[in-house]
């Protein structure tokens, strides 16, 4: 696998920003997603147990082709966030196999916050 990937953007507060992570193997192939049951995208403050109480969880979904995962900031997810600050996010998926979980980190990185001017009041 290729992953964990790393992607740092800007996010103008108060808007949708929608992306998709089309993750492959080491080799260049598609990375089968159908085992898997669970995604999930979460922005932070910070990493680690510093980060817990100001999580942020906006919505990941697998594709119906399971071929990637569509991740969205939806204007209620920015209610918490602050302009200038620099936020931290991991997008996961996970199954389990014979019992245990299996995760998988697709991609990661920091997100810049910008305040709106007009528009949305979160």
């Amino acid at each position: 696998m290729a992953f964990p990937g790393t992607l740092n953007f800007s996010y103008y507060k108060g808007d949708t920003y929608e992306f998709k992570i089309y993750p492959k193997n080491v080799n260049g192939a598609t990375f089968d997603l159908s085992t898997y049951t669970t995604s999930s995208f979460t922005i932070s403050t910070a990493r680690g147990a510093a980060g817990v109480p100001s999580q942020i969880a906006c919505t990941a979904v697998i594709s119906e082709t399971d071929d990637y995962v569509l991740c969205t900031i939806k204007p209620a997810n920015s209610a918490t966030m602050n302009a200038g600050v620099t936020y931290v996010y991991d997008v996961e998926v996970s199954k389990t196999v014979s019992g245990a979980p299996v995760v998988h980190t697709l991609l990661t990185g920091s997100i810049e916050v910008t305040d709106h001017v007009t528009g949305a009041t979160a």
